[in-house]
């Protein structure tokens, strides 16, 4: 569990000699920070176990490739260094055995661009039985209407509205009973295990209609212009709850006099004494209930959510009261399913008649899976955030024991910097552990000064060629072009906002292009009130590109090192359809 890292130990998996190659690409939007040794501990081989079932249930690796390999061995995916990573050569060697399918479109999936390390092919790779059982997983997910999945899917909501019913009620329940809540294996198990599949199979799926596009029209873009305004999808939700919230606020002069004084902690006192106030509240109550499982880092309990702490949608609503009507996300979702549509009767009219039903249906595949994937997320993150509550209250009550006990330096957080063996004495003892956290807590802020390496093959390098995030970029010049990949159509224009906390979107004015280091769901909302969306990595299953998609902003993703070398203020140009963004003037 503990590798050294630096000068320092932290948890972590071993790397495999037989799938070596691992990315931040996909991890990074799930798990952004570094890892907390508690949910390491807890989750770690669970979630191992989870993605070598999701990985099998393709029947493109074989049970005898993965039985021999210990579970602490990162063959799905791992930690290292701190930070989580996707095993790669696991992804290429499946996706050189889809049939018709090469190696490198688990690249295009996962990654967009970059520079990863080569795919180095291996005998064993080649493997026809695996190859026949690909086919027939693809054949049958292109002719799956759904229908059972979506079953399954509702069934999954069910069981996680019902564990959140029995968690113990977080102010009356004793140190035993939230020690016990940390966090349910068996349905965390259940339920990652079942995202996993569903995110397997949606990037298949929009594999395989890529792949169509490319040979049968040369285009292999119009498998993201395709998918735009699919609707239902849970990640776009918020976005729209949030823009409600900010018409209210727009629409009442003295919330917005409230707004005008600042998101600080007085907001909510300033709102409930101003008219319109008390509707204004409710409906936020209402959308904490709905949606306060979410925020940045919403995979790790450590981290807070828009529930734990409002004051990180307040900033949303904050931004989204600044902007017009033209932004609204339903008006725009219902734009993009129209032209959508008519996209799709025109490629149609464009294949020949065998492919069309084939096309058809892959198409309605791509399409339903990306739903599926997002929904199975979002499932997920309610059942992390009932212990995510419950794990706050433990350690807010522990941190006062501890400093009742004489550990003047505990703080809030410091259940996070313990593995799971050491709670319970923990539990009993706070104070015992003060040298403990406080080394840990120096390792960790090691580790968070620097921007662990995108790829690596074999051993993740040294933490001292770690790049330091405050390291600079030559910037653009005028005129300049910097080249991502597509994300969701559209031609924009506006001024460079470079935002890398989402929870401190200030500077993000109406008419600003949004650039963005990484976008969880957390950040999505953000996409309303900009004009345009740039991110530094991304790909054609991230959840920038499928938000993008639903709430009709251009979007252009995997345009690398965009955050450090825009300068914030330039007045840039986005192309959506082509993933190119073009600096027309440098700020003054």
């Amino acid at each position: 569990m503990w590798k050294t890292v630096g000068s320092g130990q932290w948890v972590g998996t071993d790397s495999s000699e037989r799938f070596p190659v691992y990315t931040r690409g996909n991890a990074g939007e799930v798990y952004p920070e570094v890892f907390t040794p508690l949910s390491f501990s807890i989750a770690a081989e669970t979630a191992e176990r989870a993605m070598r079932a999701a990985i099998l249930s393709t029947g493109l690796i074989g049970e005898g490739e993965l039985s021999g390999i210990p579970i602490t061995t990162a063959t799905g995916s791992g930690v290292f260094g701190g930070y989580a990573y996707l095993n790669l050569s696991i992804q290429r060697v499946s996706s050189g055995r889809v049939p018709g399918g090469k190696p490198e479109d688990a690249d295009i999936a996962f990654l967009g661009v970059g520079d990863p390390p080569p795919h180095v092919p291996r005998k064993e790779d080649k493997d026809f039985r695996a190859g026949l059982r690909g086919l027939k997983f693809v054949w049958k997910t292109i002719n799956d209407d759904g229908s059972s999945m979506a079953a399954d899917l509702a069934a999954d909501q069910r069981r996680v509205e019902q564990f959140l019913k029995d968690l113990p009620e977080t102010a009356g329940a004793t140190n035993e009973e939230l020690r016990s809540s940390v966090l349910d294996l068996e349905l965390f198990s259940h339920l990652f295990e079942r995202h996993l599949k569903v995110s397997l199979v949606a990037g298949l799926s929009m594999n395989v209609l890529s792949n169509l596009c490319e040979k049968q029209l040369q285009d292999p873009n119009l498998a993201v212009q395709l998918l735009a305004g699919l609707g239902d999808v849970d990640s776009a939700a918020p976005s729209v709850a949030l823009w409600t919230l900010g018409r209210q606020v727009a629409a009442s002069p003295e919330l917005t006099a409230a707004f005008d004084l600042g998101v600080d902690d007085g907001l909510l006192i300033r709102a409930q004494a101003a008219r319109g106030g008390t509707d204004f509240l409710e409906a936020f109550e209402q959308f904490l209930v709905d949606f306060g499982s979410r925020g940045p880092n919403e995979w790790d309990t450590a981290f807070d959510t828009w529930e734990t702490k409002p004051s990180l949608a307040l900033s949303l609503v904050d931004r989204m009261r600044l902007t017009d009507e033209s932004h609204d996300p339903s008006s725009q979702r219902d734009r993009l399913m129209s032209e959508s549509a008519a996209l799709e009767a025109d490629t149609l009219n464009k294949l020949k008649r065998p492919i069309r039903g084939i096309f058809t249906k892959t198409l309605a595949a791509a399409r339903r899976w990306s739903q599926f994937r997002e929904r199975s997320k979002t499932t997920v993150v309610k059942a992390i955030h009932g212990s995510r509550l419950r794990s706050m209250e433990l350690d807010r009550r522990l941190v006062e024991v501890a400093l009742a006990g004489g550990s003047s330096a505990a703080a809030k957080g410091d259940l996070w910097f313990l593995v799971e063996e050491e709670l319970d004495e923990y539990v009993a003892d706070p104070a015992a552990f003060a040298a403990t956290i406080a080394e840990r807590r120096d390792q960790h802020a090691k580790l968070n000064e620097r921007t662990p390496p995108f790829f690596f093959s074999g051993v993740q390098p040294p933490l001292e060629e770690w790049e330091l995030k405050t390291a600079t970029r030559t910037q653009v010049e005028a005129g300049e072009t910097l080249t991502g990949l597509p994300g969701c159509t559209g031609i924009a224009r506006g001024r460079a906002r470079v935002v890398t906390n989402p929870g401190d979107p200030r500077g993000l004015e109406p008419g600003d292009v949004l650039v963005a280091p990484l976008t969880d769901p957390s950040w999505t909302p953000l996409f309303v009130p900009a004009e345009a969306v740039v991110v530094d990595v991304g790909a054609v299953m991230s959840h920038a590109v499928i938000v993008s998609r639903e709430l009709g902003i251009p979007c252009a993703v995997s345009v690398s090192d965009a955050t450090k070398r825009i300068p914030d203020g330039a007045l840039i140009e986005v192309d959506g359809s082509t993933g190119i963004v073009t600096v027309i003037e440098l700020p003054d």
